[in-house]
């Protein structure tokens, strides 16, 4: 068993190895991942039109997986680990976040504080929000039902509905629109200041500066002009149902990959004054066992242990990295395919064991 020492000691040279970055890998994937995208979104679009349904499911189906891939590279572009040149980082970060509905650099600074805090469940607890068993415990059975039903597998394509379509849009407009309520009333009150000090001076839960608020701003007017353009060119309907059923399916794959890659039996769930960074890569994250296809898709995020070890290794890396320090991972957990669903049995947080559990383990905890 490998211990958070060892890999510690070791993980400089392995990063050193495999953190080699290059633009033409990066470009190469850009292609094979774009081009088929808008290929099959204008494939499922016109079936759908020509009333050949049954195609236009097969698309759609296929549309969705691809969108796990650019969800996959945007992720890598915020890390700035696709591109060696890290200017085709930020356009490609920036695009990619457009066509997954995303704004990217904003999702990224999310991001990098979950990388920065991995298995420290007192600083962030997973997209499921995952509660501690004594708040469950303190809930009626009516709302623990609740809890339990808002975090089953069968919820994600909603989920992701209001994550990459619902939410980004809101928020932006909202806060938008809160933002510029505030500075009119602060004018009123405070009239000798001027609008760029006033503007320095109002908070938003929305966005943390003016470059989150710049990034949320772009990534919407061209979203929405692109929604535009092709609601004219396609029609509304015909565009929005591909775009929604295709953009909602992919995100929930997203978002079960990522939910199972940190909610698993046993999971490393650690307090701030126990947290270990290395134990969290060994213990807190799993290595997804997939079809290679299917860890295509994914752009081999599959290897998430080593992706948490170090995330300036760039995803066409992370295999090459794993096969040769293998004997240091054997223990990470691993998920076949059919594991998939009974992992998001695991959403309860045990502070007392550090770990993460699952609803029938904290039930007979009760009945002991």
């Amino acid at each position: 068993m490998t211990t958070s020492a060892e890999l510690k000691k070791i993980a400089p040279e392995l990063i050193k190895k495999y953190n080699q970055r290059s633009d033409l890998k990066g470009l190469w994937q850009n292609i094979n991942t774009l081009v088929p995208y808008f290929a099959l979104f204008y494939l499922a679009i016109t079936s759908l039109q020509q009333h050949s349904y049954f195609l236009s499911l097969i698309y759609t189906l296929l549309l969705s997986l691809f969108i796990v891939r650019i969800f996959m590279l945007m992720h890598d572009c915020g890390h700035r680990s696709l591109f060696k040149t890290q200017i085709f980082n930020t356009l490609c970060g920036f695009f990619t976040g457009v066509f997954v509905g995303m704004p990217q650099y904003v999702w990224s600074q999310h991001h990098n504080f979950h990388h920065s805090t991995n298995g420290n469940w007192e600083k962030y607890r997973g997209p499921l929000n995952v509660m501690t068993v004594e708040e469950f415990k303190t809930l009626p059975r009516k709302k623990q039902n609740a809890y339990i039903r808002a975090r089953r597998i069968i919820m994600a394509p909603i989920g992701a509905f209001m994550y990459f379509i619902f939410h980004p849009r809101f928020n932006w407009i909202k806060g938008s629109l809160q933002y510029v309520l505030k500075l009119y009333h602060a004018r009123k009150q405070q009239p000798g200041k001027t609008f760029t000090e006033l503007a320095t001076e109002i908070e938003t839960p929305y966005w943390k500066d003016k470059k989150e608020y710049l990034h949320m701003s772009l990534n919407n007017i061209v979203l929405l002009t692109i929604w535009y353009f092709a609601s004219q060119y396609f029609g509304a309907m015909a565009f929005f149902t591909i775009y929604i059923i295709s953009l909602s399916l992919g995100g929930a794959i997203g978002l079960i990959i990522f939910i199972i890659q940190h909610n698993f039996k046993g999971s490393y769930a650690s307090d701030t004054a126990h947290w270990d960074y290395y134990q969290a890569a060994l213990s807190g994250t799993s290595f997804l066992t997939f079809p290679k296809i299917i860890n295509w898709f994914g752009a081999d995020i599959a290897y998430h242990h080593i992706h948490h070890l170090s995330a300036s290794i760039p995803n066409y890396n992370l295999a090459a990295c794993h096969r040769e320090y293998a004997h240091l991972f054997e223990d990470v957990f691993r998920i076949r395919l059919r594991d998939v669903a009974s992992s998001f049995k695991y959403i309860l947080w045990d502070q007392q064991q550090q770990k993460i559990i699952s609803i029938d383990e904290f039930r007979n905890m009760e009945q002991a």
